[in-house]
């Protein structure tokens, strides 16, 4: 293939890419349209429903449905609301037993009409089991059966063949999110909840608070004020954090040396000079509930390595030190 054939395909698979965007974004804009309208009233039902309920929300669904279904249960429950999903498939064959009558049924399908929904159906018809439907059938025999409807308005696919779904489940997507999310809202789901469902990989650090992580006790270099510079360069070579905290009588922290400090002091014959001679004041400091984040970008603003941890009466009680942020995954 030459080079103008080789142009040629890029710019036509761009174009591809840019009608697909275009398409879905359409799509998301009808739905958001809909919101300000006719879909507004069902939503805030759907939210008064899940909220009362004391069980659990089941997805489900089928094809992309299905895809889509697993994804928002997870969200979810990730978000205060516990759920999981249940292939209609597999439902007929035994898992139908997973759904209690206290929990809430969520059935998507594009069309209504997926007959293998209609186990899951009849299920929750027989036992009075709550069952919202996500779908642009209005006519169809899901929209029939449920107690609320959330309708999605029926728009083109992207797929040039108006054929694999694309669009409708970008559409599935949004409002399975917007409905986890304003549960999340609604029910006041902040990010120390937040953290209890998410402790691992880069969530779990973002959310960790460096009293999680400090190191206290014995490990902490501190001196009083009046100690010698040396003493406290022994200090600095023991604890090994590149610093060392200054106190006052009071136990309050009042400075900070660090080896760059005694660099720059190399000239001054430091053998004769007490700690408060040559410590930086008033050093950068956080509390125990500050979030780990936070303690890094505090770090890479001042372009320092460690940052003591101070009470509400400025004694200081830990240290973090930037390899204790990059080894729980914060950078």
């Amino acid at each position: 293939m030459n080079k103008l054939a080789v142009k040629l395909v890029e710019a036509s698979a761009v174009q591809s890419a840019l009608r697909v965007i275009s398409t879905e974004q359409s799509g998301l804009a009808a739905l958001e349209e809909a919101l300000t309208g006719p879909l507004a009233g069902s939503f805030c039902r759907a939210i008064d429903m899940i909220g009362k309920s004391s069980g659990r929300v089941i997805v489900t669904g089928v094809g992309k449905s299905h895809h889509i279904g697993g994804k928002i249960a997870a969200t979810f429950a990730s978000t205060g609301t516990p759920a999981f999903f249940i292939h209609p498939a597999e439902a007929n064959h035994g898992d139908l037993g997973m759904i209690a009558r206290d929990d809430v049924v969520i059935a998507m399908s594009w069309s209504g009409e997926s007959s293998e929904l209609h186990g899951i159906i009849s299920f929750t018809r027989r036992f009075s089991i709550p069952l919202i439907a996500i779908t642009s059938g209005e006519a169809s025999t899901l929209a029939r059966e449920a107690d609320l409807v959330l309708l999605l308005p029926k728009v083109p696919e992207a797929c040039p063949h108006g054929l694999a779904p694309s669009t409708s489940a970008m559409m599935q997507l949004a409002m399975g999110d917007a409905l986890a999310l304003a549960l999340l809202e609604a029910r006041g789901f902040g990010a120390e909840d937040f953290k209890v469902f998410h402790p691992g990989g880069k969530l779990g650090a973002m959310l960790t608070h460096v009293g999680d992580i400090m190191h206290i006790g014995d490990d902490v270099p501190l001196v009083p004020v009046g100690t010698s510079v040396p003493a406290a360069i022994i200090m600095l070579s023991q604890k090994r954090f590149g610093c060392v905290g200054i106190v006052d009588a009071d136990g309050h922290l009042v400075g900070i040396i660090t080896d760059g400090d005694i660099a720059r002091n190399l000239t001054r014959n430091l053998g004769e000079r007490q700690v408060e001679e040559v410590m930086t004041k008033m050093p950068k400091s956080v509390k125990r509930d500050t979030l780990a984040t936070t303690a890094m970008a505090i770090l890479n603003k001042h372009n320092i390595s460690a940052l003591f941890v101070t009470e509400a009466d400025g004694t200081p009680s830990g240290i973090v030190h930037f390899h204790d942020l990059l080894r729980i995954g914060v950078a």
